[in-house]
């Protein structure tokens, strides 16, 4: 079924009233991963003009250019936000970690009010704060969820990323819209992956453990990044370290890649990425020691 089935739907509207703090009528769906809805949500929507983050995940642009849409990337304040049909936030963000503020959800919802426009958070990586707590940006529209949507992943919540299963809440007559689409494109997600994203999303235990994980990663590889110069910024949440040694981006990737560490080079997020790198905590606990010590061995030199 396109819209879920009636266990996996009644999974997520639980959770996103328990985790998410979501008020008010809202609807949920299912979804192949986040990243396919993330490159064809414009196109569905027949979306004109799309804003996104000015560092950022570089599917937000692919989906503009795929739908034909004038991109604007925007800095994290509405104020000097063009107009646009439809304007992606991202809390914790891919590649810095950046946590949104209450204030910032806020300011982008009125922006929202203000110029009619659908507003779409990515909180894929939410369940992975360290030094600030991620919020929803349902927990912020005072039960009045039109032209709001949130997107959600259990390739990051639940370390699924092969399952291809992820969901969007918010708004029921966007998301009726959305669905009805999605069933004649074939955007449906399999029985057996529903199945495993309805028991995924009733457990809170390995969530926490690979919490712990990340942030155990994190704490291990900062003092050795510090020590070689780099400084950190942001990297509160999720996945990755941002961080600069105010070079290029290529220098700092190659000085890391002779130690045998691979790193993204941070213009792969756009241009004001170009003297920083993200690091990925996703190698396993003794990959991420080992990194740490080759850091520090090379900086001692």
């Amino acid at each position: 079924m396109t819209a879920g089935t009636p266990e996996l739907r009644a999974a997520i509207t639980n959770w996103a009233k328990t985790k998410l703090k979501a008020t008010g009528e809202f609807d949920v769906l299912p979804l192949i991963g986040s990243k396919e809805l993330v490159a064809w949500l414009p196109s569905l929507l027949q979306s004109k003009s799309v804003n996104f983050p000015e560092i950022a995940y570089p599917t937000y642009r692919v989906g503009a250019i795929l739908a034909g849409a004038r991109e604007a990337a925007v800095a994290i304040s509405p104020e000097q936000w063009p107009h646009a049909d439809l304007t992606w936030v991202n809390s914790p963000a891919n590649p810095t970690g950046r946590v949104h503020s209450d204030e910032e959800y806020l300011k982008a919802i009125e922006w929202a009010r203000a110029n009619n426009s659908i507003l779409v958070s990515d909180e894929c990586y939410l369940e992975f704060g360290d030094t600030a707590v991620p919020t929803s940006i349902l927990q912020y529209t005072n039960g009045n969820n039109h032209n709001i949507l949130a997107v959600h992943s259990l390739s990051k919540r639940s370390s699924m990323a092969g399952y291809r299963g992820a969901f969007l809440i918010g708004d029921k007559d966007l998301i009726a819209r959305i669905r009805e689409v999605r069933k004649h494109a074939g955007m449906m997600v399999p029985l057996p992956i529903q199945k495993a994203m309805t028991i995924a999303l009733s457990d809170e235990t390995h969530v926490v453990e690979q919490r712990a994980r990340y942030n155990a990663r994190r704490a291990t590889l900062v003092p050795a990044l510090k020590a070689a110069g780099f400084e950190i910024e942001y990297s509160n949440a999720g996945l990755y370290i941002w961080c600069t040694r105010n070079e290029s981006d290529w220098d700092s990737v190659s000085w890391l890649a002779n130690l045998g560490i691979l790193a993204t080079p941070g213009n792969f997020y756009g241009e004001l990425g170009k003297s920083h790198i993200r690091i990925a905590m996703t190698a396993t606990d003794l990959q991420i020691a080992e990194a740490a010590a080759r850091i520090a061995a090379a900086t001692k030199v």
